[in-house]
């Protein structure tokens, strides 16, 4: 050993830009969000909200009554409260209404995105019910992303590739589950379907066709639905896929159809769904279509792409 050190590369440990962005796609706000409350109602004097703030640290108190969010009692409310001694009054009266929300099942990356929209410090969080469930900060944020990395690169092992199976037509079929804003898996089954009829030799244009049906089978599933299944066989006639959900149901089949019309969140269009192409997508790349629906119901697609002579 002549003492001196090996070089580090540190380039090696640095998380990959990929890394960072499944992180802000695969964490929701729930993960990252305080969900020890601490809030007031409307009748509460803004003397005791200041109390609250001042015992527990914080620059904002939730305005709540029977779990419904009304409002929010603000640092900058207290110091005008002082300034013009109405600190005796009820919060209800002097609290900000009409606020800007977050929802539990958002990814991260919407969260972040709402900071540098925005010049708050804090967002409340609602769950499915639009009840409060949590506060987010920035600090929050980052605090659990950092975690969430370094957990990450101490822990994560490379994936084996699973071991390739041979597909026959006529003996192959799969059942995929798909869990609502489940982004993080979104994909898969269309990526999985399109290696494996690769594998078979089945002519390129045909696979395109299967592969664009059963992606965006599948994006309808996490984006715009409570979850469900997609089922795929093939056989030496062609492939059939079936969608089926839970809700919430389409109250307009006809008008689904039309390209362009979608009835997805701001948040899911931030990420570069719901731009109301797939249900025709799959009508237009498919030889058989049929979709059934209804308001309150769960959704059933089913498509056929035969396997043609070329």
């Amino acid at each position: 050993m002549n003492g001196r050190r090996a070089p580090v590369n540190h380039q090696a440990d640095e998380p990959s830009p990929m890394l960072v962005l499944d992180l802000l796609v695969r964490l929701k706000v729930r993960d990252v969000m305080s969900s020890r409350l601490i809030t007031a109602r409307r009748g509460d004097r803004l003397s005791r909200v200041r109390a609250l703030m001042r015992e527990h640290g914080i620059t904002g108190v939730p305005i709540v009554e029977a779990r419904r969010l009304c409002g929010l009692v603000t640092l900058e409310t207290m110091i005008r409260a002082l300034e013009q001694g109405f600190m005796e009054e009820p919060a209800g009266a002097h609290m900000a209404a009409g606020l800007v929300c977050l929802e539990e099942q958002m990814p991260l990356s919407f969260a972040i995105s709402y900071f540098d929209k925005y010049s708050y410090r804090h967002f409340p969080v609602l769950n499915e019910h639009r009840e409060l469930a949590g506060i987010v900060t920035a600090k929050d944020i980052n605090t659990a992303l950092l975690g969430e990395l370094l957990k990450t690169l101490r822990s994560r092992e490379a994936e084996e590739p699973e071991a390739a199976a041979g597909v026959e037509p006529g003996r192959w079929a799969k059942t995929y589950r798909l869990e609502r804003y489940d982004f993080e898996n979104a994909g898969r089954a269309s990526t999985e379907i399109k290696s494996r009829l690769r594998e078979a030799g089945l002519p390129g244009a045909w696979i395109r066709r299967v592969t664009i049906a059963v992606y965006e089978m599948e994006m309808n599933l996490v984006a715009h639905s409570y979850g469900g299944t997609l089922s795929f066989q093939l056989d030496r006639e062609g492939a059939e896929m079936r969608a089926e959900d839970t809700g919430p149901g389409i109250a307009d089949t006809a008008r689904a159809l039309e390209e362009g019309y979608s009835t997805a969140t701001e948040w899911i269009r931030s990420l570069g769904f719901g731009a109301g192409m797939g249900l025709p997508n799959i009508r237009r790349v498919a030889d058989a279509f049929d979709i059934e629906s209804g308001a309150g119901e769960g959704t059933r697609v089913h498509a056929a792409i035969r396997l043609k002579e070329e």
